[in-house]
């Protein structure tokens, strides 16, 4: 089912400044704003212990190829502790910003990413889902996810367009090392508060990993390990965030949507079930994620059917596939996109 078309412009005021009101107060009446500490204990616990068994297992094998598995499962693991770094940026583990900001750090140093460049940016993602100019998860200059960015695109960057449907997953083999280096970049930067502490957890983070690394793996298996770590976990994070809006409606300046209409019509959610839940990180529950950024993970679910049918009442567009018809959806959101591209190259 292809993403509704959203409704035409209106004045902020046409529309009743109550309906999300009213929703929140649905929600938190249900209990689903409440914190879940005994649940993220157990989850950060389980995260940690897989972390630590992976790097266990590593060093036990010792300078061997099948040291190539312990980087796919390194990766597996990687992902998932910046799963539980993503939660704490939104203050959906501890009640105090404090705690929760201390939780975050810590998980984003185990994979050498910076908390406060991630805040930051994905902060302004949610305050402009999918918005051309003002959403940063749109301001990747080989790819073009708008037919705006279509048009403008020149260069090698007009031909990784022409062919981004083919390039996208290709492509996010290069994530982790992007996060890295935008981490670096916004730290020596001083883009954040706490500067100093960020250099530290990232200059720690990269003696150790590469001490680790070489120390137990010859030069040129160190160096194969290293790529299919770092790739597979990219690949992973950007799997699991590349559903979430590409290919949805992508509002102009001229549209003045509420604040309700602003995160449904932007987000997809992806059906599968439990261990999808566990695939994504409960990101698949994009729009309640969005509506209430800081319902705890595990109340997502609850809430998914109490937004879908309060968004049925209203006439107010849910979008929702399967997990594989998700991806197919962005590949041909991206086809199309590109087409201008492959036009003018003719």
């Amino acid at each position: 089912m292809a993403p509704a078309t959203p409704p035409a412009a209106l004045d902020e005021h046409q529309r009743p400044v109550s309906e999300f009101a009213e929703l929140s107060r649905t929600v938190r009446q249900a209990g689903l704003l409440e914190r879940r500490v005994g649940y993220y204990a157990v989850k950060v616990g389980a995260t940690l212990a897989v972390l630590a068994a992976t790097w266990a297992v590593f060093a036990y094998l010792g300078d061997t190829w099948w040291q190539l598995v312990t980087a796919a499962l390194l990766a597996v693991a990687w992902t998932h502790v910046s799963f539980i770094g993503h939660d704490a940026g939104h203050k959906q583990i501890l009640r105090g910003r404090r705690a929760n900001d201390a939780v975050g750090l810590v998980h984003a140093g185990l994979v050498g990413l910076s908390y406060g460049w991630w805040v930051g940016k994905h902060s302004r993602h949610h305050a402009n889902p999918n918005h051309e100019h003002d959403d940063p998860d749109l301001d990747i200059p080989i790819l073009a996810f708008t037919a705006g960015q279509g048009r403008n695109k020149q260069g090698f960057s007009r031909w990784t367009a022409k062919h981004q449907a083919f390039l996208f997953f290709p492509l996010l083999l290069l994530e982790g090392m992007s996060l890295h280096w935008s981490s670096v970049h916004a730290v020596w930067r001083g883009q954040m508060k706490l500067r100093g502490l960020e250099k530290t957890l990232l200059v720690g983070h990269a003696v150790a990993y590469l001490a680790a690394v070489f120390a137990v793996l010859s030069p040129g298996k160190a160096l194969v390990f290293i790529a299919v770590h770092q790739g597979l976990w990219g690949l992973y994070m950007g799997c699991a965030f590349a559903p979430n809006h590409k290919g949805m409606p992508s509002p102009s300046d001229d549209e003045a949507w509420d604040f309700l209409r602003k995160q449904v019509l932007t987000s997809r959610n992806v059906r599968g079930g439990p261990w999808v839940d566990f695939l994504l990180g409960g990101l698949n529950y994009q729009i309640e994620h969005h509506l209430f950024p800081s319902m705890p993970r595990p109340n997502l679910r609850r809430a998914q059917p109490v937004v879908q049918a309060f968004c049925a009442a209203r006439g107010v567009a849910y979008h929702q596939s399967g997990l594989l018809r998700s991806y197919a959806d962005v590949l041909r959101h991206l086809h199309a996109v590109g087409a201008p591209s492959r036009v003018s190259s003719r």
